[in-house]
């Protein structure tokens, strides 16, 4: 018998709770506190005359920086997190659009902060510049300047702004660093890392090689509680997953100045990424209070290997114009098989899942322009890009029963057919560009980029299609300087989302143990939106430090949700699919500034606030709601404090999403993601003639990540409830104690 019960889902004009409305006002007390430095600060008298910020290497010398990376975090503003992050070795947050590039190709240009050593970005991008940044010696560095201007001297395009380091260049000499370092984990476990790195220069080759071991071993404890409808006590599920994973990368850079005219730049990296996991898992059936047990184990087998080779060559005239080329050609081989086995009451066991995935990513990139000067403070870049993408992607399932005779192929259970299993996806694209850049005034620049796409992605294997698209995507970047100090920037642009490869075929599904398979969709279109961008940022006199307000508007087409893909009603399947017009809003503050007025210069205090919504027609409910997984709005803040005579410095991070906006909607379920805040820290001081010694705690408050999930009978539409889980993830508190030096 079917039980209906009536579930109100809301909606998003409701008036915000009294506890969220709290969470705000505490929110944005700490933002105003940055406020208020600024306000004071601008009766200041403002000092400088051009928007671009310069920081000789004298800046950072009292804080014995190592790498370049050190030196960068030491910048208002410029922090890859918000307490500096780890400087060496190990993985750390960021927002640098350079960084880690996603997508297809490169693209003409790029928002956010971008990265250039000696005005030139990394022919690469799994082998990308914050890498490099990492191995770079600090003496190697003569001065870094913050660029919030445009220019067709530069790399890049349409960032809010540039880092650029600049190296020495008649200095000829090398350093090795090297890191040796021990991670330790909430389940008692310790996993060893190191990296060496030999860099410098010779003549006109500057050169870096780098070998590095970086642990990523994850202890993660699961626990779930499920109900019925009455509230009835359905079952518990106990589970602990142990990844042993370390990332093992062999890199170079290589920047060689041919002559006064010509430079040649290659990156390579080679990398492999096991991650073999091992889950053990306890069900207990608690209806009619049986308090049955269940136990399953699982062995995954995970490989990952990638590899990478880039390169640019640039040939400048006597007239200033340039032209330059860049390739680059990688590719990325994951597979892992996944066994699932039930552990019966006299020990041995019984496999009841086969699920075997693989994927062959591979991309070449082309990409030539030339750069000229025109009249009047104006220069034109043209040109033109190729990107060629290409996935193979293969699926196998065996089940324990099944209409198909077992067969060893599916670790000797029987087959199940998956549609869309075996695929080829290719995508090739063509790109040809003209960026405009004009000085208006010393006070005043303005960028107009006019991009064509055009591409044809085809399907074959399993499944045969082939189809065209074709966009225009015009851009405008509009940057006043009311003062040196203060920035106002205009952004319109359209904006086309390159698609997901994965999205186009049948993958296993991660994330719930009812569905061992999620569908692929052939019919995917690439949605696209019109960005309007307000963006304002002011930098305190005396390097006090850095404010900025942001208000952008999204409004999408063809905006990818999930949707129905069931080939009849018993058998129902969701994928990814375009469902029409959907609109988005962001306004953000942000703060970086330094504590002087309090009688604390070497305290850097950042933080950031940002409340966000968005509204789309759902295909399932047919009634609006916000974006899959977009939060409501987020609060951040952090510092870290340098005592320079002590050679010390150590500082603390807090991330905090607010609640109650993290939702997902599927054809038979809806998911809620809620966590307490999320803290890290870290103590370096450096010792034993210019060794560092650096521990970094995170997870400190010991959170759990939980999601609550509304499973129903059939389509969501139906309303039928067939029960709620409420289920949290414990990752633990883990450490790292790095030691680290040059010689």
């Amino acid at each position: 018998m079917k039980v209906r019960i009536r579930i109100s889902r809301g909606s998003i004009s409701e008036s915000l709770p009294k506890t969220l409305a709290i969470q705000i006002s505490r929110l944005f007390l700490p933002v105003m506190l940055v406020v208020s430095f600024s306000l004071n600060a601008w009766a200041q008298e403002n000092v400088g005359d051009d928007s671009t910020v310069v920081y000789p290497f004298a800046y950072f010398s009292e804080y014995a920086p190592v790498t370049a990376l050190d030196m960068l975090n030491r910048i208002p503003g410029m922090e890859i997190s918000s307490i500096g992050g780890s400087s060496r070795g190990g993985s750390s947050g960021g927002s640098f659009s350079n960084v880690s590039r996603g997508g297809r190709g490169l693209g003409s240009g790029s928002s956010g902060t971008q990265i250039l050593i000696n005005g030139k970005r990394t022919a690469g991008k799994n082998n990308n510049t914050e890498t490099q940044l990492r191995r770079v010696d600090a003496d190697q560095v003569d001065y870094i300047e913050i660029i919030r201007g445009t220019s067709g001297d530069l790399d890049v395009r349409g960032s809010t702004q540039i880092a650029n380091i600049v190296l020495f260049e008649e200095i000829s000499n090398t350093s090795i660093n090297y890191e040796v370092n021990a991670n330790y984990y909430s389940d008692n476990n310790s996993e060893p890392g190191g990296s060496l790195t030999y860099a410098g220069q010779t003549g006109d080759l500057n050169f870096i090689v780098n070998a590095s071991a970086v642990p990523n071993y994850n202890f993660t404890q699961l626990r779930e509680n499920s109900i019925l409808p009455g509230e009835l006590p359905n079952d518990f599920i106990d589970e602990e997953r142990i990844r042993d994973n370390t990332t093992y990368t062999l890199s170079t850079n290589l920047d060689y100045q041919l002559n006064t005219k010509s430079s040649l730049r290659f990156n390579a990296l080679i990398a492999e990424d096991d991650d073999p996991t091992e889950v053990e898992r306890l069900t207990v059936d608690l209806r009619g209070g049986s308090l049955l047990h269940d136990y399953e184990r699982e062995d995954i087998p995970g490989t990952k290997t990638n590899w990478e080779i880039g390169g640019d060559y640039e040939y400048r005239r006597d007239d200033g114009n340039r032209f330059k080329i860049l390739v680059i050609a990688n590719k990325n081989d994951t597979a892992n098989t996944r066994e699932r086995w039930d552990i019966l009451e006299n020990g041995s066991e019984e496999k009841n899942l086969f699920l075997d995935t693989g994927s062959i990513l591979e991309e070449r990139i082309m990409r030539g322009s030339y750069t000229m000067n025109l009249f009047g403070g104006q220069d034109v870049e043209v040109g033109a890009e190729r990107a060629q993408t290409i996935l193979d992607s293969n699926l196998a399932l065996g089940l324990l029963s099944g209409s198909e005779a077992p067969s060893q192929a599916f670790g000797g259970l029987s087959p199940v057919n998956i549609p869309n299993a075996n695929t080829r996806v290719e995508e090739v694209r063509y790109e040809p560009f003209a960026i405009h850049n004009w000085r208006i005034s010393p006070r005043m620049s303005l960028e107009t980029s006019l991009v064509y796409e055009t591409s044809e992605i085809s399907m074959s294997g399993d499944v045969s299609n082939s189809r065209d698209f074709n966009f225009f995507k015009p851009k405008l970047d509009y940057r006043f300087d009311v003062t040196p100090q203060l920035q106002l920037r205009v952004l319109i642009e359209k904006v086309v989302r390159q698609l997901s490869f994965t999205d186009f075929v049948a993958t296993s599904d991660q994330d719930d143990e009812d569905s061992n398979t999620l569908a692929g969709n052939s019919n995917l279109r690439p949605d696209y939106w019109w960005n309007y961008n307000l963006l304002a940022e002011y930098r305190l006199p005396d390097d006090q430090g850095v404010v900025s307000a942001n208000f952008y508007h999204h409004r999408h087409k063809d905006l990818l949700q999930r949707i129905d893909v069931s080939p009849g009603p018993n058998d129902l399947r969701s994928a990814a699919g375009n469902i029409g017009t959907g609109d988005m809003q962001v306004f953000e503050i942000k703060g970086s500034v330094r504590l002087s007025r309090l009688g604390m210069p070497n305290v850097l205090f950042t933080t950031s606030a940002n409340v966000r919504d968005s509204w789309v027609t759902d295909s399932f409910l047919n009634e609006t709601r916000r974006f899959n997984n977009y939060h409501r709005g987020e609060f951040n803040w952090g510092f870290r404090h340098d005592i320079p005579q002590w050679r010390l410095n150590y500082g603390i991070e807090m991330r905090n999403r607010i609640d109650g906006g993290t939702k997902r909607w599927d054809i038979e379920d809806i998911e809620n993601d809620h966590a307490d805040p999320y803290f890290t820290g870290f103590l370096e001081f450096i010792a034993f003639d210019d060794v560092t010694f650096r521990l970094d705690a995170r997870n400190l408050a010991d959170v759990q990540v939980c999601r609550d999930r509304i499973r129903y009978v059939g389509n969501i539409a139906d309303n039928i409830l067939e029960e709620v889980e409420y289920m949290c993830r414990d990752f633990g508190r883990s450490f790292s104690l790095k030691v680290s030096g040059t010689f």
